[in-house]
């Protein structure tokens, strides 16, 4: 016996954290009933599970896709307004699920797998495995403007942390440029992933994000994997953690 969410995770369907969603929510049904109790255990030989009328396989030959999301782009793998996802732009088998997310307006590095553990290694802050983005900003705030030492100020906001949505969200580290004018150049570095975490900080001291894009996850980087906007590569586990 496996707990219901497990089985869900290995069989590429989603993570297991959103797995638990999904059998709250009275999707999942096991041998004709649903099964909403999180928690539950099957019999991954005997009972058949199926989500939203399909049945569910037992675990595939686990796969690992890097893909450079392009903006305009959902990471999600199901939208409820048909917008295309990751999920389209690699192989349909085995089915795999993004690990996080990226906003529809930002782009750069995702991983897309069936590898449950994985995803929640990757995604839960205890196990502290950073993602790094560069931002390009336009600075807004005009106190912030004609503040002296302006990389230095912005550096020590981000770093200490701002409450936001009731949470302390902060970077772990920060490293910003000058690029020309009022335009900085912000290396970021988190291990933390609430929703739109970086643009919501930038927001709250002043900063308008003109572009953010992922370049690492773990030990994993655009700079050691030859892909462009739109395209996935297959990579090894050990290539990410």
């Amino acid at each position: 016996m496996i707990r219901l969410n497990k089985f869900l995770a290995d069989s590429g369907l989603s993570s297991r954290r959103k797995a638990d969603e999904i059998i709250s929510t009275g999707q999942i049904k096991v041998n004709g009933e649903i099964v909403s109790e999180l928690g539950s255990k099957i019999d991954p030989v005997n009972d058949k599970v199926e989500y939203l009328g399909k049945v569910i396989g037992s675990k595939a030959e686990l796969v690992y896709y890097a893909l450079y999301k392009p903006k305009g782009i959902v990471s999600t793998s199901i939208d409820e307004h048909n917008r295309k996802s990751v999920v389209d732009l690699v192989p349909k088998n085995p089915r795999v699920f993004p690990v996080g997310r990226l906003d529809i307006d930002s782009e750069g590095l995702m991983i897309l797998t069936n590898d449950g553990d994985l995803a929640n290694l990757l995604t839960h802050p205890k196990f502290e495995h950073k993602k790094e983005y560069e931002v390009i900003i336009r600075i807004t705030n005009k106190g912030l403007s004609v503040k002296g030492d302006r990389e230095i100020h912005i550096k020590d906001m981000l770093e200490k942390g701002l409450m936001i949505d009731q949470q302390l969200m902060k970077a772990d580290t920060a490293e910003v440029t000058q690029i020309r004018d009022s335009l900085f150049l912000i290396r970021i570095v988190l291990h933390t992933g609430f929703n739109r975490q970086i643009r919501k900080m930038c927001a709250k001291i002043g900063l308008e994000v003109i572009k953010l894009t992922r370049i690492r996850i773990s030990k994993l980087s655009l700079s050691n994997i030859d892909i462009k906007g739109g395209e996935y590569k297959q990579v090894l586990k050990k290539q990410i953690i």
